[in-house]
């Protein structure tokens, strides 16, 4: 049992600190692909170490999933788990936890069916603005849509075949390469597969609202995938190019106005792409990522100590 509280207590304390420390972090901005990964690893952590949790008190309250859990395991490691005591405390926190996973699944499962939904209808809105014309076949890659429209815009529908939308507007704004800095950044999004990651994110936060870490998680998921698509088209068509191809798409929504904006961190992303603050060295790169990924690790590790104890 105290294995069990050990790793509750354990995702808790990821929970609370792990999102302190990444607002304080003075890289995030300047490397937005390892931020995506670290927080990923933290909600991976906390999500393992929840249903290690979950394991060791079912494992505690019955014996049919003791069974199931230490079948291999020579008497002497189950003794060292302390599974006999606290059998009530076990099967109540066995069941929480165990609520807790499958409503996150649930949540899961209802944003993919949204996403889905919107994404066909999108499709069909598109199809019909844009039909194939006469003997043109769908292409297995991108395909880049052309639509007419008085308010200049770019964005993609994510898919197994990835449409890339334009309006005649944006074409009338976009100079010289802006064009193909705007493409860039959404084909950033459809490679990435930023969608699913969003998805999980929105997953999260939609079923456990009263969790800051779901939540900021969700936050950053949106804010990052922006700031990782806009280091793809600045690689190749350079940091002005796209910064002014955004001032040119936006500038007539009132977001670099006074007061606020429905996408009221473009100004930053501008700012951001102008400042050009140089990136960590690989060595630093290297090292966060790999920090990162020891996270999950950790309650894993701490699930397995007293079996190794006994048997070292």
């Amino acid at each position: 049992m105290s294995v069990s509280l050990t790793l509750l207590a354990l995702g808790v304390l990821t929970a609370a600190v792990a999102p302190r420390l990444l607002a304080r972090a003075d890289w995030v901005e300047r490397e937005p692909v390892v931020a995506l990964w670290v927080w990923q690893c933290v909600v991976a952590a906390v999500l393992v170490s929840f249903a290690l949790s979950m394991t060791f008190s079912a494992a505690a309250a019955w014996k049919a999933v003791r069974g199931q859990v230490f079948a291999p395991a020579p008497n002497a490691v189950v003794e060292a788990y302390e599974l006999g005591t606290g059998r009530s405390w076990s099967a109540a926190l066995a069941v929480l936890l165990a609520a807790g996973g499958l409503w996150s699944g649930a949540m899961l499962g209802r944003e993919i069916g949204r996403a889905r939904a919107r994404r066909k209808q999108r499709r069909g809105e598109l199809l019909l603005r844009a039909p194939l014309l006469p003997g043109e076949k769908p292409s297995g890659g991108a395909r880049l849509v052309v639509l007419e429209g008085e308010r200049p815009g770019a964005w993609s529908l994510p898919g197994g075949t990835p449409r890339l939308v334009v309006t005649t507007a944006a074409l009338r704004r976009l100079k010289g390469r802006q064009l193909d800095a705007v493409l860039a950044h959404e084909q950033g999004h459809a490679r990435a597969r930023h969608d699913w990651l969003l998805h999980c994110a929105t997953a999260l936060a939609a079923g456990f609202p009263g969790v800051p870490v779901f939540a900021a998680f969700r936050g950053e998921m949106h804010r990052l995938v922006e700031l990782a698509a806009d280091d793809v088209a600045s690689r190749r068509f350079g940091r002005l190019t796209i910064a002014l191809a955004l001032v040119e798409l936006n500038e007539d929504r009132g977001v670099f106005g006074p007061g606020q904006a429905p996408d009221a961190d473009l100004p930053q992303r501008v700012n951001r792409l102008l400042s050009a603050t140089p990136r960590l060295t690989a060595a630093r790169r290297l090292r966060l990522t790999a920090a990162a990924a020891m996270v999950p690790v950790i309650p894993i590790l701490i699930a397995f100590v007293p079996a190794l104890r006994t048997l070292g």
